[in-house]
């Protein structure tokens, strides 16, 4: 049976146990107030007993709380030390609060120890039952904020997170005793709390980690703080990283430690939103050993696995260390570009072949988009600009290249369209897969002149990708993108000319669906516009195969580049426009202009050539809804318009109105509730 002499021998004959539950920072033989009433002179103070050797306490503002550790936890939980049974309960208390590790029938056992440096220590979920515990709860004193903002954690962030402070934590072991936890000012106490769980988190305490609650299936903290996409990912080994992480504008995620199995299910799922998930654990040797594992265990998903450089110790070990000891987020940022460096090598090398170098050029020769303020090219959207051959595409990307190497410069003619100006320097790049190197060559050079510069500055790159087969050319494009986004601080503009040669053929449908959808991915993550050119010619409002299909369902707008009566003007006009009409784009004309050497704009065509065009386009889908179907309903033409067009239920709406009053349609005499064909 636990006995008293044993009690006092590991509590530094009871100081500890006074320590732990007299809420304040007292010192040997000095008075302080008595917490545990409301005591307004400070006339308390715990001393050393040399005769009984230990320590005891004296209040002289009330003597009921004066005595020895035994006393005052009597006094605490209504007990009577002079009862030999409410003796022995008391002896229970105090081994269960402290976790003394003494067993209760046959002597001594040797106590449970923790590292200070474990994310969670060995067995001690199994001390809580589910629900047996109670808490209060305090607002964050000066020393505890202090302790957070080492390492940038603010108290709104601790909030977001659902990270309080606790005064007092009270639940029972795995024998139904109960136990207690206080907080002071050298032993802080938090809690991470869940919808129905607790993790306790004491920094500075033998027992630093402890749950309670109903137990989860899979622990993840952070995880409901997640955006629905981003770029980066990092699982690190405990809450207080993904703290640090989340204060310096990372995302991140922990379970329950570092050596706790990860789901694969969770990690299936964070894939698709995330373009990069980072294992981020800590520098000591078990850290680095569960990474490893991890990483291994993850394969599958291409998981990444980063290390700091630290040295591994307890004072210098994780990420919350890294921050603390003054690292900023630029710092942690060229981390992560080295390490892109070095697993993009062999595809970086293979891609320097195929880049343009315009100081040395070949032997032989060489963002946001809108016309008239209507959006065409968005960010996070695909644009799609197609054609016949020899319409214009080329030269019409090619004035979107020089709008985004711009800084606002009005002198730029980017043939009527207007680009966001890029003042920050961001990638713009260009993947040719149809051209030849020296025309490529010749290209880029008409858009530095067209740009108006000496030289072709260096955010902006030029592939020519003809010389790579085609499963290896979305490969180069992906990653020579993701090394640029983090290069250049961001991507203005992506511009893919042929993203038919990027597959074996345009009616391919699974092939058609894995590229449109891993570039319109990619459009999300980087929260940027890929302009995708389409080498071959619409059909009225619909572009041919699987693959202009996906593309006409998936891009924010079409625009086709088509030849005018007069074969030597192009003109721009927009098939597909996801927040408008395309028939009120205006349409724009420009040509070859010998004088400037590069295609000029000529201005916009009359409002009654916009109307004509308008006028046709609507026949011709008039003919194809009603080669179907004879007659319509108003909402049925409505829906058919919709699905033919691409277009919202509004603007659908508003064609019909069109149609009736140049009688492309006409209600049914017989029946005025249904519409036929003019």
């Amino acid at each position: 049976m636990l006995v008293k002499d044993d009690i006092l021998r590991r509590t530094d004959n009871g100081l500890n146990v006074f320590r732990h539950y007299l809420d304040v920072n007292f010192r040997i033989g000095k008075n302080f107030l008595n917490p545990l009433y409301k005591d307004t002179k400070a006339s308390c103070n715990v001393f050393y007993d040399r005769h009984k050797q230990c320590y005891r306490m004296k209040d002289f503002g009330n003597d009921g709380y004066s005595g020895d550790c035994f006393a005052l936890v009597g006094k605490i939980y209504g007990k009577n030390c002079s009862n030999p049974s409410d003796f022995i309960e008391i002896l229970e208390i105090i081994n269960n609060d402290l976790n003394l590790g003494l067993k209760s029938d046959s002597g001594i056992v040797k106590p449970e120890t923790y590292s200070t440096s474990s994310k969670e220590p060995p067995q001690i979920q199994n001390r809580i039952k589910s629900k047996g515990f109670t808490t209060v709860q305090k607002t964050f004193s000066k020393h505890e904020f202090e302790f957070w903002n080492q390492s940038g954690i603010t108290i709104q962030l601790l909030k977001q997170y659902h990270v309080v402070s606790l005064k007092k934590f009270s639940g029972e072991n795995s024998d139904g005793k109960p136990f207690s936890f206080y907080s002071g000012e050298q032993e802080p106490m938090f809690a991470y709390t869940g919808k129905k769980r607790l993790k306790l988190y004491r920094p500075f305490s033998a027992v630093r980690y402890m749950y309670a609650g109903e137990p989860e299936e899979h622990y993840c903290f952070g995880l409901e703080q997640l955006p629905p996409k981003g770029d980066m990912l990092f699982i690190t080994g405990g809450e207080r990283d993904v703290l640090s992480l989340a204060a310096h504008g990372f995302h991140a995620i922990c379970f329950n430690s570092e050596s706790s199995n990860i789901p694969k299910g969770i990690i299936q799922k964070l894939t698709y939103r995330f373009k990069h998930l980072i294992i981020l654990y800590d520098m000591d040797k078990t850290g680095l050993e569960c990474s490893s594992k991890h990483q291994e265990q993850l394969s599958g998903f291409d998981i990444k696995r980063l290390l700091l450089p630290l040295e591994g110790t307890k004072q210098e070990k994780d990420i919350t260390d890294y921050f603390r000891l003054g690292h900023s987020r630029e710092e942690f940022m060229g981390l992560f570009v080295q390490h892109l460096d070095l697993i993009y090598s062999e595809t970086m090398a293979i891609l320097k072949s195929c880049e343009i170098d315009f100081k040395n050029p070949p032997a032989s020769v060489e963002t946001v988009v809108s016309i008239n303020d209507v959006p065409l090219g968005t960010q996070g959207n695909l644009l799609c600009i197609t054609g016949g051959e020899g319409s214009g595409k080329s030269n019409y990307a090619a004035s979107l290249i020089a709008g985004a190497m711009s800084k606002g410069n009005k002198d730029i003619d980017t043939l009527g369209t207007s680009i966001l100006p890029n003042n920050s320097n961001n990638a713009v790049l260009l993947y040719d897969t149809e051209q030849s190197e020296v025309q490529l060559y010749k290209n880029s050079l008409n858009i530095l002149k067209r740009n108006r510069q000496d030289s072709m500055p260096e955010y902006f790159k030029a592939y020519c990708l003809t010389g790579m087969s085609r499963n290896e050319r979305l490969q180069a494009i992906v990653q020579s993108m993701d090394k640029y986004y983090y290069e250049f601080g961001g991507i203005h503009l992506v511009i893919i000319d042929g993203i038919a040669d990027l597959i074996g053929s345009a009616n391919d449908e699974a092939e058609s669906l894995r590229i449109v959808d891993e570039l319109y991915r990619l459009a999300g993550i980087y929260k940027i516009c890929i302009i995708c050119v389409l080498h071959f010619v619409p059909n009225g409002l619909k572009l041919r195969g699987h693959l202009g299909s996906e593309l006409q369902r998936k891009a924010a707008a079409i625009i086709s580049i088509e030849k005018d009566d007069d074969p030597n003007i192009s003109v721009i006009k927009a098939l597909k426009v996801r927040d408008g009409s395309p028939l009120d784009v205006p349409l724009i004309q420009f040509a070859w202009n010998k004088d400037e050497g590069m295609h000029c704009y000529l201005g916009e065509k009359t409002k009654e050539e916009k109307d004509k065009r308008k006028e046709n386009e609507l026949k011709n889908v008039a003919r194809s809804i009603f080669r179907l179907k004879s007659f319509y309903t108003y909402q049925e033409l409505c829906e058919e318009i919709q699905q033919v067009m691409e277009v919202k239920d509004r603007t659908a709406k508003s064609y019909i109105k069109f149609m009736r009053e140049k009688e492309i349609i006409i209600k049914d005499p017989s029946n005025p509730n249904i519409f036929i064909i003019g």
